[in-house]
Parts: structure tokens; sequence; C-alpha cells
């Protein structure tokens, strides 16, 4: 009876053993499957977040940035300009003036509301006089397009004494100048080329929406005849410009680069729906005339930087794609907006889509937010005032955040990524400390490279790499043209007006007075005061 007793409580202790295995495999794995509920919740919140939440990164309110315990001394919060809430974004208030101040630089006319001659007084049908007259009212009108042909004549001429006398026997015959055309043999003018590149590359306007308003006005001018005409003439005398200002551009040793994706589907061996890349370069907004210059590239390998910035010497601000590694003689220098998006993704959310305070990825940005308010206080400064500065207070914060970061240990993804983002890239996180001209962020390269993004929004793809580097020669004259003032259509007119009649093959010289910063353009191709984006709404 004992032995009996004795295996019964074998028994159930062997099965109490595996019981408690099989509860400790189950509990690991709700506990896995807990962790990746949480990180799915966590990425589709931040999804949801990025593509119905504020369309722009904001830091967080004065009384958000507790999260620093004391370590670093917050700035007084600056005066905020006047707004009003407007349900999902804020405007500015609108100001007295904005109508006029609209419509001050273009042509006025009145129209004058009189009584007939016939006229009289309903009392006692005397003539009326004139005592005084107001504005009741100034509207803005548009005036459609319309096209016209415009014949060239040359006249030729001959001198009627010359062959006809022993003193002068050979007739001499003498025909006209005629302007040299944009495209030979072609019906494309200035205005209509610059036309169709404006509405492409600065309005984002597809070649097929084209056609068809050529086609409402009365022209069946062809996607096919527009893309040519974009390609030749870009070739022909965009490029000469774009390789001036690429000599500009070098000459800076300062310059900021982004890249983005394009698909080509004529690349020959290659898929069509294979990613091909426009890179962006420019300079600093406050060293030099702007210059910002688009680059086809087949792929993102880093040779493609590296031969375009091959006499480039300084400073390169960008983000930490490794392609950069092999551009020579360069000091490199990360974005902190890029490193900044990477704690704001690592902020955890709540079901309401809230950020739940507290969190290692709120500090992370709040560290991000110090140096940039650091920046906002200096902003008028000059570089070498600035780069004192940045010793005395920016490094405090740096030291502190390294120190945080290296500290921080976690099994979320998104803080995982941000953490070894800060420490793998630390050097070149710390290098804007070398001159107050380095800006702390790449966002004028990110902003001028969305231009891309519109485009491939609107019309998807280049169709062949011949229209691609077309594309990037005209993002980059339209582009720079806009940073320097200029209303890029009427730059654009310019260009193809004089060039064909500048020898510049010969004495490369001729272009500087065309040049986008050129003091020797035309009035015309400055841009009117109200030019550029809305500045209310969104």
């Amino acid at each position: 009876m004992l032995t009996y007793l004795e295996q019964e409580l074998s028994d159930l202790k062997e099965s109490e053993r595996k019981l408690r295995e099989e509860n400790e495999i189950k509990q690991k794995r709700i506990e896995l499957l807990e962790h990746n509920v949480e990180a799915l919740t966590q990425a589709l919140l931040q999804a949801a977040k990025q593509r119905f939440g504020a369309s722009s990164e904001k830091t967080p309110a004065e009384g958000q940035l507790y999260l620093f315990e004391g370590e670093i001394e917050l700035p007084a919060e600056e005066e905020k300009a006047e707004t009003q809430e407007v349900q999902a974004h804020t405007r500015l208030k609108r100001t007295k003036g904005d109508k006029a101040h609209l419509i001050a630089d273009i042509p006025h006319e009145v129209v004058e509301c009189v009584l007939d001659a016939e006229e009289v007084c309903d009392t006692c049908s005397s003539p009326l006089q004139v005592i005084g007259k107001k504005t009741v009212r100034t509207e803005l009108e548009y005036i459609p397009a319309k096209v016209k042909a415009t014949e060239y004549v040359q006249y030729i001429y001959k001198c009627p004494t010359c062959g006809t006398t022993e003193d002068y026997p050979d007739a001499v015959i003498k025909k006209a100048s005629v302007p040299a055309p944009v495209m030979p043999r072609s019906l494309a003018s200035a205005t209509s080329v610059a036309w169709i590149m404006y509405q492409k590359y600065a309005l984002a306007v597809p070649l097929y929406r084209q056609e068809k308003e050529w086609l409402r006005i009365g022209i069946a001018l062809t996607r096919s005849n527009m893309s040519n005409w974009v390609i030749r003439c870009a070739d022909s005398w965009l490029k000469p410009i774009y390789e001036r200002m690429r000599e500009k551009l070098l000459t800076y040793d300062l310059i900021m680069c982004d890249e983005t994706t394009i698909q080509c589907n004529k690349e020959k061996g290659r898929k069509a729906s294979s990613n091909s890349y426009f890179w962006l370069y420019r300079n600093e907004q406050d060293n030099g005339p702007p210059v910002i210059l688009f680059q086809y590239t087949r792929t993102r390998a880093g040779e493609n930087a590296k031969r375009f910035l091959k006499d480039f010497s300084g400073y390169l601000i960008s983000d930490a794609y490794a392609g950069y590694e092999k551009v020579e003689n360069i000091i490199r220098c990360l974005c902190f907006s890029h490193l900044r998006r990477y704690y704001l993704e690592a902020i955890p959310l709540n079901s309401s889509k809230k950020e739940i305070p507290g969190s290692a990825g709120a500090k992370g940005r709040a560290y991000c937010d110090k140096l940039f308010k650091l920046e906002k206080q200096w902003k008028l400064l000059s570089p070498e005032e600035r780069q004192q500065k940045r010793l005395e207070q920016s490094v405090p914060v740096l030291n502190a955040f390294f120190a945080w970061a290296e500290n921080v240990t976690t099994n979320q993804d998104p803080l995982k990524k941000a953490i070894k983002y800060t420490l793998n890239h630390k050097k070149y996180f710390t290098n804007f400390l070398r001159d107050g001209r380095i800006p702390l962020s790449n966002n004028l390269s990110e902003n001028a490279i969305r231009v891309v993004a519109l485009a491939r929004k609107n019309f998807l793809f280049c169709d062949t790499p011949q229209g691609a580097e077309a594309s990037a020669l005209v993002f980059s004259i339209i582009s720079t043209a806009t940073a320097n003032g200029l209303d890029p259509y009427e730059y654009l007119v310019h260009l193809f007006k004089n060039l064909p009649n500048l020898d510049f093959h010969n004495t490369p010289e001729l272009l500087d007075d065309c040049m986008p910063w050129s003091e020797k353009l035309p009035a015309a191709c400055r841009a009117k005061k109200n030019m550029g984006e809305p500045k209310e709404g969104k």
C-alpha cells in the first residue's frame, strides 16, 4: 500500500513539474505575444500620427521638458506671434492692409459707375453735379492664357550702286539679323518651352494635363513633343548654366546634401520598378548666393556623391547614410532634426494617440529640442560668436545627452534604433562645434528636395534616363532661381531668348551675366513682391 502511495506521489510530482514547464512556456509565449501586440500597436499609432497628425514637428510646450530633472536650465519661452486656432491647424491672424498689399504690384483698371447724361434731379429736374466719389470694392480679375504665332520675316537688302559701275563692279547683298531660335526647325519658342518647364517642375503639372490645356486653347501639342522640347532645351541651354553653378557651389567650404528615389522606366538592364535616385547639393543660406543642384543617378552608390564632389573640400551636412563616407576631403556633420525624428518615433502613444509622458523617447527628443532652443537664441550672432556660445552652452547638453544614451537599456525597437543612431555617429554629431556657420539641421536640403516628392506624386516617374537628367537640370535652375529671388518662368524665358545668341562655348565667361545671382539680369526676372508661398492656411 505504501509503495503504491509513493508511486502515486511521484507521478503527481512529475505531473506538477510538467505542468510548471508547460506553464512557463505558455507564460513566455504570452509575454512575447504581449510584446508583439504592444510593438504593433505603437507602430500603428505612429503610422496614424504620421498620416493624420500635425504636418510639422513641433517642440513640446515648456511644461513637457521636465525630463531633464534639473540637469540643464531651460530658456524662457520667447514671445510668439498672435495666432488664431482653426480646427486642425493654426493660422497667422490677418492684419489690415493684406488686400492692398496683395495687389500692389499688378496693373489696375478703374470702372467708373456714373449716371447717364440724361439723369436729372427727381424733384426739380435740374441737371446733377458731381460732388464726390468713393471706391466701393476692388476685385482680382483673372485673364486666361492665350497663344499667338510669331513669324520672323527677314528683310534682304541690295546696294543700288554696287554692281552697276566700274568703280564698284560687285553687287552687295545684306540680310537683317534674325534672333537664333531656342530649337531650330521647330514651333518651340522661349516662352512656350519656359511655360512647359515651369508648369511641370515648379507646379508639378504633368505633361498629359498640360496637353489637355493646350488643346483647350486650340493647339494640339502632344506630350511627346513637349517632352522632346524639355529634353533638348535643357541639354542645350540649361546644362551650361548648371555646370557654371556647380563650379560656384564647389568653391564653398560648406555643402548640404540629401537624396530621394525616382522611378525611371527605361534604364537599360533594369526593371521599370527599380529605384533610381535624385541627389541634392546646396550651400548654406548665409554662405554666399544660393546654389541648389540636383543630380540623377541609376543607383544610390556613394561613388555618385564622390564624383560630384570630387573638387570639394570642407564640411558636408547630411544624414548618416554610409555612402557619403566615400567622399574625400570632407568633415561630416549630421542633422539633429533627423536624430530628433528617431526619438519622436520612439515615444509611446496611448489609445487616443497622445504621447505617454515620461518616456525615454521623450527625453531624447528633449535633449535635441534644448540644442535647437539655444541655436534660436544665437541666430543673429556672428559665426565666431555662435561658435563660442556653442562651446560654452551646447557642449554640456551634448555631454549629458551622450551620457544618458549610453545608460539606456530597452527592448523597444524604435528606441533601440534611436540610441544606436546617436552613439554610432557620436563624432559626427559633435562636428558642428568646429564652426559657427555649420547648421544644426539639414532642413534646407530636405525642404529643397521636396519638389521631387511632389513631382513623384503627380507624374510618378521619368520615362527615360535622358528625361530624368533633363528633370535634374530644370529642377536645379528653377530651385536656384527661386532661392535667389527670381521669377523662375521669366528667368527661363530670359535664358532661352539670350543663350542661343551667345558664343559661350568659346567664351564661358559670357554665362556669368546670366547666372541667377547676377545683378545684370533684367528687372523682369525679379520675383514680384508677393510671389512665394501663401502666408495663411495649409
